[in-house]
């Protein structure tokens, strides 16, 4: 059954519900399946891709499958300004690398401009201000359509949307940390960044929209892992990054809820980040038809408040 993919408009774009990440079968020699993929969330009503410059050849796969397509019935997002792989301690946030990468993402992409352009990480010594210049004049050059931040601290974006409105710029119009039902120990990857209770609350207050990535917690929710994988060298980066009291709490809540809607547990987590008081968008990351299929059913589920709190608080 066809979803509705598409549920809140921010400024002059309009996002899918679920997003379709970039996970690893996005490759140029593995077209089959990307087309596939692609075209079984387009059937059930998807139109946002997820991409980056550092996703190695997403943006060229998507670029590709794009041809002859319509490119107006699309939204596509991109990320730049992440640390090169040869040099992953220096930071690339800047106005000279913001347009190199976007240079770059739409040659690959084959496009003339990106729907949503995210700063994909921060580098807190530089100034926001001629940063969000930056991206204001890109939106003017109808190079991009809008623009965000991923993996920024709660008042550095704070500081850069204030920017942008006292000195009449185009808008900071997105936030997108990690956000899941997961609590995390520790981030995943160096320097990323998970939205806490005081970002939620504020997303809360604001209403600003917030894109997850991660959103199913590398499917933590989806009988992946149990305690006792706590010593397994093969599970050890999600031990040290997922494996705690509350989360376990937190997966026995999905277990009965999902029983009792018929659901998987999975499917509940994923019902979790899109059930929030605010514009929440989730990007998933289905390696396989029967894991798009499933997240799509996921937004099918109606959670009450008191079952929100439930699995917030794992009891």
């Amino acid at each position: 059954m066809k979803q509705d993919f598409y549920s809140v408009k921010s400024g002059e774009v309009i996002l899918s519900k679920l997003i379709l990440g970039s996970s690893d079968y996005l490759k140029l020699n593995n077209m089959e399946k990307v087309d596939k993929m692609f075209a079984k969330y387009v059937e059930e009503g998807g139109r946002t891709f997820d991409t980056a410059r550092h996703y190695r050849e997403s943006e060229a796969v998507i670029g590709s499958w794009l041809e002859n397509k319509k490119r107006e019935d699309y939204t596509i997002i991109t990320k730049g300004c992440h640390p090169v792989r040869e040099a992953p301690a220096t930071p690339r946030v800047n106005p000279g690398s913001i347009l190199a990468d976007l240079s770059t993402s739409l040659e690959m992409l084959k496009t003339d401009y990106v729907d949503v352009l995210l700063l994909h990480r921060d580098d807190p010594n530089q100034p926001v201000g001629p940063l969000m210049e930056t991206l204001s004049q890109l939106v003017d050059e109808n190079k991009i359509r809008s623009f965000g931040v991923s993996n920024w601290e709660l008042p550095r974006i704070k500081e850069a949307r204030d920017y942008c409105e006292n000195y009449g710029l185009n808008p900071l119009s997105f936030n997108s940390p990690n956000f899941s039902l997961a609590k995390v120990n520790q981030p995943r990857w160096e320097n990323c960044v998970t939205a806490d209770d005081t970002m939620i609350a504020w997303h809360e207050e604001t209403k600003f929209p917030l894109i997850s990535w991660s959103a199913q917690a590398e499917a933590f929710f989806g009988n992946r892992f149990s305690p006792e994988d706590i010593n397994d060298p093969n599970k050890a980066e999600f031990v040290s990054v997922y494996f705690n009291e509350l989360n376990w709490k937190r997966l026995l809540i999905c277990e009965e809820l999902a029983k009792e809607k018929d659901v998987k547990p999975i499917q509940i987590s994923l019902a979790y980040v899109l059930s929030q008081k605010f514009p929440s968008y989730a990007t998933i990351g289905p390696e396989e038809e029967w894991q798009l299929l499933d997240s799509i059913e996921a937004m099918n589920i109606q959670l009450s408040d008191e079952e929100i709190l439930r699995l917030k608080k794992g009891e």
